[in-house]
């Protein structure tokens, strides 16, 4: 009988982690690690890629890493292909890989509008489409989303808050297909505000004005909502898809 401390273990589990260069995949990659997955990493830098491998191998788990432009089908479906070439299967997806801009809508471009679409959303699409195709019963795939795709936070993010908000149809959309007949469970996570690259860009004092919406009071810690992908990547989690769970402190109610 496996017991429920079992069920949160990925052990012989390999799980494709993308944007993993740096920031948010890092803490990601990491996490599954030390749940006892195997990892394949894909980020477009890949010269940082290289500290993400260790901090894997540094908790026993094999990592490979593979040079990725998510907004390139042809890119994922190489990431892909890698995995099964190393390691024989994909069980766990984390579409992480993601660009903000802060455009006022009267200035924003058609060609930053479409650069955010095609990474945080087109992106994240190809990237499970590639998985799907290999993935079998029991697989979990973990869409990256953002509390911006469920509520505002005072920034000009209209191609970003799309974005995110997109990828939450998405995610409903492929539980539906895939979660019954091929056994491919499909959530997202929604961020709060966590240290990232994206949060080092904010202007002075913006940070310390959102935290007044945050009923915790305080940013997130990267390795709590590690905590939450390990949790929806194993049989923890196996009777939840189709779900969007917000891990921000409380701000959406607020």
């Amino acid at each position: 009988m496996t017991s429920l401390l079992d069920r949160f273990s990925l052990a012989g589990r390999v799980a494709i982690v993308t944007g993993a260069s740096s920031g948010l995949g890092v803490a990601f990659a990491q996490g599954l690690a030390e749940a006892g997955a195997d990892l394949v990493l894909g980020a477009r830098r890949a010269d940082r890629l290289d500290g993400t491998r260790k901090l894997v191998e540094d908790a026993g788990r094999l990592a490979v890493a593979v040079p990725t432009d998510v907004s390139s089908p042809g890119d994922c479906q190489a990431l892909v292909a890698a995995a099964t070439a190393e390691f024989g299967r994909v069980d766990i997806l984390v579409n992480n890989a993601g660009i903000g801009t802060a455009v006022p809508a009267t200035r924003e471009t058609r060609e930053e509008f479409e650069q955010v679409i095609d990474v945080n959303l087109n992106g994240c699409y190809w990237m499970a489409q590639a998985c799907g195709r290999v993935m079998g019963p029991g697989s979990s795939i973990i869409n990256i989303s953002s509390v911006l795709g469920l509520t505002t936070a005072g920034l000009p993010q209209a191609a970003y808050a799309a974005s995110k908000a997109g990828l939450l149809g998405l995610t409903r959309d492929l539980a539906q297909q895939w979660s019954g007949r091929r056994g491919i469970r499909v959530n997202a996570l929604c961020p709060g505000f966590f240290v990232s690259e994206m949060t080092d860009q904010y202007k002075p004092g913006y940070l310390e004005q959102q935290l007044q919406r945050i009923p915790i009071g305080r940013m997130g810690d990267p390795a709590e909502l590690a905590a939450a992908v390990v949790f929806l990547a194993s049989d923890a989690a196996g009777y939840i898809t189709g779900q969007a769970l917000a891990v921000d402190g409380g701000m959406t109610i607020a």
